[in-house]
Protein backbone atom coordinates (compact mmCIF):
# COMPACT_ATOMS: atom_id res chain seq x y z
CA UNK A 1 0.00 0.00 0.00
CA UNK A 2 1.66 3.33 -0.86
CA UNK A 3 1.24 6.17 1.35
CA UNK A 4 0.49 9.52 0.01
CA UNK A 5 1.68 12.41 2.42
CA UNK A 6 -0.69 15.12 2.74
CA UNK A 7 -0.47 18.36 0.80
CA UNK A 8 0.44 21.26 2.75
CA UNK A 9 -2.91 23.57 1.87
CA UNK A 10 -0.78 26.85 3.38
CA UNK A 11 1.80 28.69 5.21
CA UNK A 12 0.84 31.82 7.43
CA UNK A 13 3.04 33.65 9.28
CA UNK A 14 1.89 34.52 13.09
CA UNK A 15 3.10 37.77 14.60
CA UNK A 16 2.71 38.53 18.17
CA UNK A 17 1.51 42.14 18.79
CA UNK A 18 1.27 44.09 22.08
CA UNK A 19 -2.10 45.49 21.28
CA UNK A 20 -4.45 43.67 18.87
CA UNK A 21 -6.89 46.52 18.45
CA UNK A 22 -4.30 49.07 17.68
CA UNK A 23 -2.21 46.89 14.87
CA UNK A 24 -5.62 46.00 12.86
CA UNK A 25 -5.74 49.86 12.71
CA UNK A 26 -1.92 49.92 11.81
CA UNK A 27 -1.84 46.84 8.93
CA UNK A 28 -5.48 47.83 7.41
CA UNK A 29 -5.00 51.75 7.55
CA UNK A 30 -1.84 51.80 6.97
CA UNK A 31 -0.32 48.74 5.16
CA UNK A 32 -3.56 48.12 3.39
CA UNK A 33 -4.12 44.72 4.73
CA UNK A 34 -8.09 43.80 5.22
CA UNK A 35 -9.50 42.34 8.10
CA UNK A 36 -10.54 38.72 7.65
CA UNK A 37 -11.75 37.18 10.80
CA UNK A 38 -10.76 37.86 14.77
CA UNK A 39 -12.34 41.77 15.42
CA UNK A 40 -15.10 40.31 18.41
CA UNK A 41 -14.06 42.02 21.80
CA UNK A 42 -12.59 39.35 23.28
CA UNK A 43 -9.98 37.60 20.39
CA UNK A 44 -6.92 37.46 20.62
CA UNK A 45 -5.85 36.13 17.25
CA UNK A 46 -6.87 38.05 14.04
CA UNK A 47 -6.58 37.61 10.18
CA UNK A 48 -5.43 39.97 8.16
CA UNK A 49 -5.02 40.04 4.30
CA UNK A 50 -3.89 41.71 1.05
CA UNK A 51 -3.67 40.37 -2.69
CA UNK A 52 -4.35 37.00 -1.50
CA UNK A 53 -1.47 36.55 0.95
CA UNK A 54 -2.43 36.58 5.06
CA UNK A 55 -1.03 36.92 8.17
CA UNK A 56 -2.13 36.28 11.64
CA UNK A 57 -1.50 38.91 14.31
CA UNK A 58 -1.56 37.41 17.84
CA UNK A 59 -2.39 39.20 21.34
CA UNK A 60 1.55 38.35 22.65
CA UNK A 61 1.39 36.96 26.28
CA UNK A 62 2.72 40.29 28.76
CA UNK A 63 5.89 39.94 29.05
CA UNK A 64 6.79 37.86 25.38
CA UNK A 65 9.22 39.88 23.53
CA UNK A 66 8.84 37.47 20.38
CA UNK A 67 9.77 39.15 16.92
CA UNK A 68 8.96 37.69 13.64
CA UNK A 69 10.12 38.42 10.26
CA UNK A 70 8.07 37.77 7.09
CA UNK A 71 9.29 37.88 3.57
CA UNK A 72 7.08 39.75 1.48
CA UNK A 73 7.51 39.25 -2.67
CA UNK A 74 6.02 42.54 -4.95
CA UNK A 75 6.51 42.80 -8.34
CA UNK A 76 7.86 46.30 -8.24
CA UNK A 77 8.80 48.50 -5.74
CA UNK A 78 6.03 50.64 -5.24
CA UNK A 79 4.72 49.54 -2.52
CA UNK A 80 8.37 50.46 -1.26
CA UNK A 81 7.37 54.07 -1.88
CA UNK A 82 3.67 53.72 -0.23
CA UNK A 83 4.93 52.33 3.05
CA UNK A 84 7.20 55.53 2.96
CA UNK A 85 4.58 57.95 2.88
CA UNK A 86 2.24 56.30 5.50
CA UNK A 87 5.06 57.00 7.69
CA UNK A 88 6.25 52.96 8.35
CA UNK A 89 9.13 52.83 10.33
CA UNK A 90 11.49 52.15 7.76
CA UNK A 91 14.99 49.18 9.10
CA UNK A 92 16.27 49.57 6.50
CA UNK A 93 16.57 51.30 3.22
CA UNK A 94 16.24 49.89 -0.38
CA UNK A 95 19.15 47.92 -1.72
CA UNK A 96 20.11 46.06 -4.76
CA UNK A 97 21.35 42.81 -3.80
CA UNK A 98 21.92 39.53 -5.58
CA UNK A 99 19.05 38.02 -4.78
CA UNK A 100 16.26 41.37 -4.59
CA UNK A 101 15.96 44.71 -4.95
CA UNK A 102 14.53 44.93 -0.96
CA UNK A 103 13.47 47.36 1.79
CA UNK A 104 12.70 46.32 5.27
CA UNK A 105 10.26 47.70 7.47
CA UNK A 106 9.04 47.17 11.24
CA UNK A 107 5.20 47.24 12.50
CA UNK A 108 4.27 48.62 15.80
CA UNK A 109 5.58 45.80 17.67
CA UNK A 110 9.04 45.88 15.77
CA UNK A 111 8.06 42.97 13.45
CA UNK A 112 10.23 43.25 10.08
CA UNK A 113 8.23 42.95 7.05
CA UNK A 114 11.27 42.44 4.59
CA UNK A 115 9.70 43.33 0.85
CA UNK A 116 11.64 42.48 -2.32
CA UNK A 117 10.96 42.43 -5.85
CA UNK A 118 13.96 40.63 -8.64
CA UNK A 119 16.74 42.82 -8.56
CA UNK A 120 17.25 45.89 -10.89
CA UNK A 121 19.44 46.19 -13.72
CA UNK A 122 19.41 50.01 -13.37
CA UNK A 123 21.73 50.08 -10.56
CA UNK A 124 24.48 48.50 -8.87
CA UNK A 125 24.80 45.53 -6.61
CA UNK A 126 25.34 45.74 -2.86
CA UNK A 127 28.17 43.13 -2.04
CA UNK A 128 26.14 40.65 0.40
Amino acid sequence: MNHVPSQVECITPVLPVANLRRSIQFYTRTLGFKLEWGHGEHDTVCGVSRDGCSLMLLQAIKGDTSRSWVWIGVEDDSLFDDWRRQGVKIRQEPRNMPWAYEMKFEDLDGNVLWLGTGPRQDIPLVDA
